[in-house]
């Protein structure tokens, strides 16, 4: 494992915990454009969720491989699902978004098949 792995890692860590934070404690910046999209408000828990389970995969991930490598695929599925959600509700400028916190993620991923 080397130091960039662990790096990046942990960085994707970072960024999809604050992302999970953010559901959680209902930031207008999130939450806002997820009711725009179309999002059940019963879904915003599971979906933050989801996102702190991930970022907690790839953190003990770096202890075990495998976990990494599921919660980073998790994590993939999880952004490619909000790239189709934000397209199907047409807010073609918001797209970039999931797309920033997926790209670390898929670095993480990355580095690991490399390793």
């Amino acid at each position: 494992m080397s130091t960039t792995h662990v790096v990046v890692t942990l960085l994707a860590a970072a960024m999809v915990g604050f992302s999970a934070a953010s559901v959680f404690l209902r930031a207008p910046w999130v939450v806002q454009p997820l009711a725009d999209y179309g999002v059940p408000r019963s879904w915003w828990p599971w979906l933050g969720t989801a996102k702190a389970a991930g970022a907690a995969g790839l953190v003990a991930g770096l202890f075990v491989p495998v976990v990494g490598v599921l919660a980073g695929i998790g994590l993939v599925l999880y952004f490619t699902g909000a790239v189709v959600t934000v397209l199907r509700a047409r807010s073609y400028s918001h797209i970039p978004f999931p797309l920033l916190y997926a790209a670390p993620v898929v670095g993480s991923l990355a580095l690991v098949a490399a390793s």
